[in-house]
């Protein structure tokens, strides 16, 4: 038997992760320089999530599947000049293989699978972007979306009822993420 390879949090340019003594960094995972993650927020395997020239902030209760990028953009590399930061917001489930990068999700949003999110590109309140979209560079999306595509278009909007099919989709990870930091041998 082979011992699992533990969660790297790395200090990078002076700035070590600040994880939540509740959240979940699954093993195989990379989180580095300036990333919070908050409290119940879990980093599934071989995610990363690489904060080296601005910051990377996860909310409460926010789960980041397996095998996701998140990293930002610096201001030298924007065409506008403006760093661009990822803030997620609380209670957000992100799909495995996702790209998110240089953008806002604000609270209570499903990102689907293999989706990739691009700088200054801000996913409003309780949207849900399918499997696979492409939201480009500065899009705004309105808050309770459906977002589909490439390039990502609203194909319409939902009532917030939708937020108790968001709420148990991060609930139902907030529980895996504790079974797996007392489960996993």
């Amino acid at each position: 038997m082979t011992k699992h390879s533990q969660p790297a949090l790395w200090t990078l340019m002076g700035h070590t992760p600040k994880v939540h003594p509740d959240a979940f960094v699954a093993p195989g995972a990379q989180v580095m320089g300036r990333v919070t993650l908050g409290m119940d927020s879990s980093v599934w395997f071989n995610a990363v999530l690489r904060a080296d020239y601005g910051d990377i902030v996860v909310g409460e209760g926010t789960n980041i599947q397996d095998l996701t990028t998140v990293h930002i953009e610096t201001a030298k590399e924007r065409r506008d000049g403006k760093a661009c930061h990822v803030t997620i917001g609380s209670q957000v489930t992100i799909g495995h293989n996702c790209v998110i990068h240089g953008c806002t999700i604000q609270d209570l949003c499903i990102i689907g699978m293999g989706s990739i999110l691009m700088n200054g590109a801000v996913i409003g309140r309780g949207s849900i972007v399918g499997a696979g979209a492409v939201v480009l560079e500065d899009t705004v999306i309105p808050p309770f979306s459906l977002v589909v595509g490439s390039p990502a278009q609203v194909k319409k909007s939902y009532p917030e009822e939708v937020l108790h099919i968001i709420r148990e989709a991060a609930r139902g990870y907030i529980q895996r993420a504790k079974d797996f930091k007392t489960g996993l041998k």
